[in-house]
């Protein structure tokens, strides 16, 4: 599909790539252009895929362990790869990878993943050559509009669909949902935001008090052992009916 071929220069390799999308389309292209490097992928120990749900600082410690190490390759300037792919990567892990990310690691390159770049920190993101695959909003934009302009009952049973973790076909399998339900919700948040700042830009005096609290939200999503299901409940209570 090459989402990501024409951000990436074998010349001018950067020391770490920051990947905004669905991480079943990337990877793939992650690792042919790892191959178009002469890097082997396969049983190679200096390419490493780490592919988790939640990304938590004893991962960022491992990460920044691993990453200090000696290529094992014989060959001069060999190099080291670590592809990471998280649907979110809590708080204290990003605080870590921030230490991390100060000083390039000499002949090593990292490719991080996620599904949504708004739920990591600002000054983690700015490290990064940042890549965005993501097409626009505007499916999550019309969800957002619904969820305004519904009931408060309504709202509590959209965000129990949104956060369901799976799901059975016909035939009663389980469907595993690709985002975990802490990265949906980050997802709606941002849609739902941008939303409320499109319908209220035209009015002059209104209460934005909302605003805060899904900042608040926001924050609280990103620490380990938070309820995205209460957190979201609270968000439905606090939007007004527009």
């Amino acid at each position: 599909m090459n989402l990501i071929n024409r951000h990436l220069d074998k010349n001018n390799l950067h020391h770490a790539y920051l990947i905004e999308g669905a991480r079943e389309e990337i990877v793939p292209e992650v690792f042919d252009f790892i191959k178009s490097l002469g890097i082997e992928t396969a049983g190679n120990a200096d390419v490493s895929h780490i592919s988790l749900d939640s990304f938590k600082i004893e991962d960022a410690r491992n990460l920044k362990s691993y990453a200090t190490e000696k290529s094992f390759s014989n060959q001069k300037n060999g190099k080291k790869i670590f592809i990471i792919s998280a649907n979110s990567f809590l708080l204290e892990a990003q605080n870590t990878m921030l230490k991390m990310f100060e000083e390039p690691i000499e002949n090593t390159h990292f490719f991080i993943i996620v599904p949504d770049v708004n739920s990591l920190l600002k000054t983690l993101v700015s490290r990064f050559y940042l890549i965005s695959t993501r097409q626009d909003l505007e499916e999550e934009g019309k969800d957002a509009e619904k969820f305004i302009s519904l009931p408060l009952q309504k709202r509590i049973d959209f965000i129990k669909e949104l956060l369901a973790e799976s799901e059975e076909d016909e035939e009663g399998n389980e469907i595993v949902a690709l985002d975990s339900a802490r990265s949906r919700a980050l997802k709606f948040l941002n849609a739902l935001e941008f939303t409320l700042h499109q319908k209220l830009v035209s009015k002059r005096h209104f209460d934005i008090g909302f605003f805060e609290h899904l900042f608040k939200i926001r924050e609280f999503l990103r620490m380990p052992g938070s309820s995205a299901k209460t957190l979201m409940e609270s968000v439905a209570l606090v939007i007004p009916n527009l």
